[in-house]
């Protein structure tokens, strides 16, 4: 007894002393991290200076850390802000970050397949924290950075919610293959295809955005790799430049909920310049009585403001985060209803996204990393095709409508003119355009740190999209006459992608001088793609389905197609090192082999190499002792990237089946071979007076061969085309300028103000013969190509007769002929030029933020400029001796010489007009509330306006433009066709956590 009660006492003192012990060898820590203007720093990490132990901030910026009781040092760091070494002294410690303002040099950036700090980076690369994106309705990742960035340029080509974006990074480098970028989520490669199946004959022409089934809401921020060393890794799909977006994950603590809301109205920014009643019957005087008979109907009618609306847009957020060192976790959800300002259009999405990263086993070594993405949208749309004639766009019918003539009678109906002469509030009413699409991401990806400085890892990635469109057009509601000749279409769209990479990653520091790093890896991806469409017509409405019109559409009028792409297959292996001396000179090199299903049999294969060197010279100690630099890194690199975006089996002897019948695709060729771009990057990047000013100058020239091109086969053939290499190159070389400054820093008040420009000129040459683009539309315009690829031009360098004006004499145009003279007898069909490009030359951005202490406000624009537009709807409204059935602009009025009525317009520079701009993108006032009482937490409410103004001299609907003209697949730039306007938004947000 006596022993077993000593044995007890011995394991109590033990007890007792072991907890003295852990207890003397650690201390609990409190404290808080706040950015500049002393408001909270959420998911700020904390480490121990040398150590493993790290924790974050939660919504408050609050943390409470179990640290070592010898750690002296703490390392505090964020995302967009300098890395800060914190003296620990006494157990409560406010810690305020600067923003890093680009010179956080061992801030962490996300490149391809991995990770590193920025002043390890030899390649040309921009980082932009969700701090810094755009501000408003932004439906998708790329509207977020839109003049954010040097050699990026961002066009909305729609004003449709939802719409298409053209992005371009160092300009276009490829004829007939796709000049977009690869977008990379979360580490995985996205295929760029829109799950929007096309429509039919009147239907919107707009196949979306692909990457609108991102939430903004959930990413932290997106990576640009602009240059070929950077890209390289990436093979044959980093020829235009890659775009990381990384989402926001968990952070360690309670549950946190972050919720945000918006509501806004959006309006035409400017209405189009055509006759209103009054100067319309002024008009009238110009003309002879028998030319404008009965043309004055008593009304005065404005119809482009009767098929406009004031739109309103609501958009809601919220997430929970929260999570343990052993596992993180990020649940989010979306809502965003955005009514279009034409009638009848509207975009609704419902996202949701859940991540978590999971660390197993005693040391953590064997990790899991996983995301899913959820997307449903669905679409109303408008009918507004570029693709038919202007009298079956609603744009263009409200553009020509006559002004006297009344929109509805006297008992309130729509009034009907003619088949032709469209009344657009009804052309609103007969066209339905429904479309559905669903979009499911997941990505998952193990890992297992074998040591300390070796890891594996392995990302499995499915995405699959569908889409199921739905249309029909009353065709009776038009034209009375037409009630049995209605139309229908369904069409579906199904896109399946799979990635699988393995991955070693090797990170050591081999002494105070030398460290490595590498990446090895191997990657399978497969893409399938299939869709179908059902088309019919000639039957009376009965307010049935779809579907069964269909079944009983008359055979004569009924087209059934089905498509299945071949499987797209891409195997890879790539390898990347990284060398770093002294953290003064760095060597980085990659090279990845491709082999594409796409590829003829005697090409499947390609190697894209890099190679880049840097000097951070502010390191060097004959610099140091100046102290003129804070930072100054001079870089060089060098690589190759191909492009394989182009249609799947174009190498096959490939058939189509439909409407009873099969046929040969395309004419196989088994000797079609890899599009190749070189690169050659110089940059500088420069810090000074304590990183207030700091910026960076690039010099690039890529050189693009073997591009890849469809051919005309001479008849009689197998087939009508075939995909060949062609002869030549296309040249894109250009500087980029980016640069920012601190002009204001003090207590209350601090003023940034940032501005790029990219000076950018392409040209092709060493062609054999020309290849056309660019289809022109409406009246006398259809059937024309007003561009080319030709030798000493820049790409799709428009080719148009060379108009000279009214004849004084006459009132007809005049064109300047071949031998020079100026004529009205020059026919414009024959007598054409090279005129100007459509590419700018010059790209701008500038961003402003000035805060006043709990005040904030942010500006952003953007602009372009050097290059000219086709205004091609402004031949829609010049049909002076239309008058007396359409409405024409006001140009009319405004010319000192008077154009005859019997003259009609012609493709001709009379179109082409400079389209430099500078637009107000967005402005954003903000107030930072804080806390309100004990449950809401950082409230923040703000004001944002969006596309506010704009100063240019184009006269169409907006310079921010691009009506597809693609002819053979060959892509166009620059026209404007009747698009649908982009609207002028105005949106009240409140931000808040819990």
């Amino acid at each position: 007894m006596k022993n077993k009660l000593l044995a007890q006492c011995v394991m109590t003192l033990t007890f007792l002393l072991v907890s003295f012990i852990v207890v003397a060898q650690t201390k609990v820590l409190k404290g808080k991290v706040v950015d500049e203007t002393q408001g909270p720093l959420a998911g700020a990490t904390i480490k121990v200076k040398g150590g493993t132990a790290a924790t974050t901030t939660d919504t408050e910026g609050s943390f409470t850390f179990t640290i070592p009781s010898e750690a002296k040092t703490l390392e505090v760091s964020f995302i967009g802000y300098t890395l800060k070494e914190v003296p620990i002294v006494g157990n409560d410690i406010t810690v305020a970050l600067e923003p890093s303002a680009g010179q956080g040099l061992d801030e962490v950036v996300v490149i391809g397949y991995g990770t590193a700090r920025k002043k390890d980076l030899t390649g040309s690369m921009v980082t932009i924290g969700a701090k810094n994106f755009n501000k408003g309705i932004m439906t998708s990742p790329d509207q977020l950075i839109q003049g954010k960035t040097p050699g990026v340029m961002v066009i909305n080509n729609t004003g449709q919610p939802g719409g298409s974006t053209t992005v371009r990074i160092r300009g276009n480098s490829s004829i007939r293959a796709s000049n977009n970028p690869l977008f990379v989520l979360d580490g995985v490669p996205m295929s760029g295809n829109s799950p929007l199946p096309e429509g039919r004959g009147g239907f919107s022409s707009d196949r979306g955005n692909p990457l609108t089934y991102l939430n903004p809401g959930d990413i932290a921020s997106m990576d640009i790799l602009k240059d070929a060393s950077a890209t390289a890794i990436y093979g044959s799909r980093g020829a235009n430049g890659v775009v990381i977006i990384s989402t926001k994950r968990g952070k360690v603590g309670q549950p946190e909920v972050s919720v945000g809301a918006s509501a806004g109205v959006s309006t035409m920014r400017e209405y189009p310049d055509v006759l209103d009643a009054a100067r319309f019957r002024e008009a009238l005087k110009y003309y002879t009585p028998s030319e404008v008979a009965n043309a004055d109907f008593g009304g005065n009618e404005d119809a482009f403001k009767a098929i406009t609306r004031k739109a309103i847009t609501q958009n809601y957020y919220a997430d929970v985060a929260g999570g343990t060192e052993y596992g993180k976790y990020r649940l989010s959800g979306g809502y965003l209803n955005q009514n279009g300002i034409i009638r009848g259009s509207q975009l609704k999405k419902y996202t949701a996204n859940f991540n978590g990263n999971f660390r197993f086993l005693e040391n953590k070594r064997l990790g899991l990393d996983f995301a899913v993405f959820l997307t449903q949208m669905d679409n109303k749309y408008a009918p507004i095709n570029a693709m038919v004639g202007s009298e079956g766009n609603v744009i263009s019918q409200a553009l020509q409508w006559n002004p006297t003539r009344p929109l509805r009678d006297d008992q309130g109906n729509l009034t009907f003119v003619s088949s032709t002469t469209r009344n657009p509030l009804t052309s609103i009413d007969a066209f339905k355009d429904l479309a559905t699409t669903n979009t499911m991401v997941i990505n998952l990806a193990p890992y297992y740190k074998i040591t300390d400085d070796l890891e594996y890892r392995f990302i499995y990635s499915a995405m699959r999209q569908t889409g199921n469109r739905e249309g029909m057009y009353r065709a009776g509601l038009i034209d009375p006459s037409a009630v049995n000749n209605e139309q229908a279409f369904i069409s579906n769209n199904g896109e399946t992608n799979l990635q699988m990479t393995h991955m070693l990653s090797y990170n050591k520091q081999i002494n105070s001088d030398w460290s490595v790093n590498a990446v090895a890896g191997y990657e399978y991806l497969d893409y399938n793609y299939n869709n179908n469409i059902s088309f019919g017509g000639g039957f009376r409405y009965m307010g049935l389905d779809y579907f069964d019109y269909l079944q009983y559409t008359p055979v004569s009028t009924r087209e059934i197609s089905s498509y299945r792409s071949p499987t797209n297959q891409l195997q890879s292996l790539f390898l990347r090192g990284g060398f770093n001396y002294l953290d003064r000179y760095l060597l980085t090199a990659t090279v990845r082999r491709d082999g594409s299903t796409k590829f003829g049999s005697n090409n499947k294969y390609a190697m894209f190499p890099s190679l880049a060197v840097a000097w951070n010279v502010n390191q060097e100690e004959f610099l140091k002792s100046t102290g003129i630099f804070d930072q100054l890194k001079v870089r060089v690199g060098w690589g190759k990237t191909g492009n394989q975006e182009f249609p799947s089996g174009a190498s096959l002897n490939r058939l189509v089946f439909g409407n009873q019948s099969v046929s040969q695709a395309n004419y196989g060729n088994p000797d079609l071979k890899w599009e190749t771009s070189t690169t050659i990057n110089a940059g500088i990047d420069f810090g000074i007076w304590g990183n207030r000013l700091y910026g960076s100058i690039d010099y690039f020239n890529k050189k693009t061969t073997d591009a890849l091109f469809e051919q005309t086969l001479a008849q009689p053939a197998p087939a009508g085309r075939i995909w060949v290499n062609l002869d030549g190159e296309i040249v894109n070389k250009g500087v980029e300028i980016a640069l920012t400054g601190t002009i204001i820093k003090n207590d209350n008040w601090t003023w940034d103000l940032t501005g790029n420009a990219t000076f950018l000129k392409n040209s092709v040459s060493g062609l054999v013969g020309y290849y056309e683009t660019g289809a022109l539309r409406g009246q006398g315009f259809s059937g024309v190509l007003g561009q080319r690829m030709t030798n000493g031009q820049p790409l799709n360098v428009w080719y148009l007769a060379d108009y000279q004006g009214i004849d004084p004499q006459t009132g007809m145009s005049m064109y300047r002929g071949q031998d020079g003279s100026i004529s009205t007898a020059n026919d414009p069909a024959i007598n054409k030029f090279y005129m100007h490009s459509p590419n700018p030359t010059t790209l701008l951005g500038i961003s402003t933020n000035v805060n006043y202490k709990q005040f904030s406000l942010a500006a952003n624009m953007n602009g372009a400029f050097g290059h000219y537009l086709f205004n091609n709807t402004a031949a829609t409204t010049l049909g002076l001796s239309n008058l007396s059935s359409r409405n024409i602009g006001s140009a009319f009025f405004n010319t000192a010489v008077k154009e005859s009525t019997s003259n009609s317009a012609a493709p001709s520079t009379r179109f082409l007009e400079k389209g430099d701009y500078l637009k107000m993108a967005n402005l954003t006032l903000s107030y930072r509330v804080g806390n309100v009482g004990r449950t809401l937490k950082n409230l923040n409410v703000s004001l944002t306006g969006q596309n506010l103004f704009i100063i240019t001299k184009y006269t169409g609907f907006d310079p921010e433009v691009n009506t597809d003209g693609a002819t053979n697949g060959i892509p166009s730039l620059g026209i404007e066709y009747l698009p649908y306007p982009p609207a002028r938004n105005i949106l009240l947000g409140v931000n808040f956590s819990l």
